[in-house]
């Protein structure tokens, strides 16, 4: 693979290099964008996010180097997708700010999109919500996965 791919992870990611469930694959994944495999995608969502962190996260956030992150910025066009995924029932209303998430990604194009919420992103039922809402508005499909199933690719 000579491509970088570009990867927009979501706040769980940078959680998760701290999380015993799910440190291993996190910093597999992390040692990976470090040897410039994976650019990883950052929103202006995370980045809120990231604002309500303990000190550790926010700090293991910020070592990473700047040449291995692209910034997006959400646009009128992401919350109306985001609304979109809601509207069309694929979460509940308490999964807002997930939904922007994925209609970030799929608006910049990732190449995937991962995270370890399990509940409202990365399962299958949600996968082909998003999806089917993607395809309805003529938007392209986005492969969303956890860090320990791309660490293979």
């Amino acid at each position: 693979m000579d491509m970088i791919q570009r990867v927009y992870i979501d706040t769980s990611v940078i959680g998760g290099y701290f999380d015993e469930e799910f440190d291993f694959y996190t910093r597999l994944f992390f040692e990976k964008v470090e040897q410039g495999v994976f650019k990883i995608i950052v929103s202006d969502i995370l980045i809120a996010e990231l604002d309500g962190a303990p000190d550790n996260v926010t700090k293991f956030f910020k070592s990473i180097p700047e040449q291995h992150i692209e910034y997006v910025e959400q646009t009128e066009n992401s919350i109306r997708l985001g609304e979109d995924y809601l509207n069309e029932g694929v979460v509940g209303k308490a999964s807002r700010t997930d939904c922007r998430h994925i209609a970030l990604a799929t608006l910049s194009n990732a190449d995937i999109l991962i995270s370890w919420n399990f509940k409202h992103i990365v399962n299958i039922a949600r996968i082909r919500g998003y999806n089917s809402v993607n395809v309805k508005y003529g938007h392209r499909i986005l492969e969303i996965r956890t860090p320990r199933e791309i660490i293979e690719l």
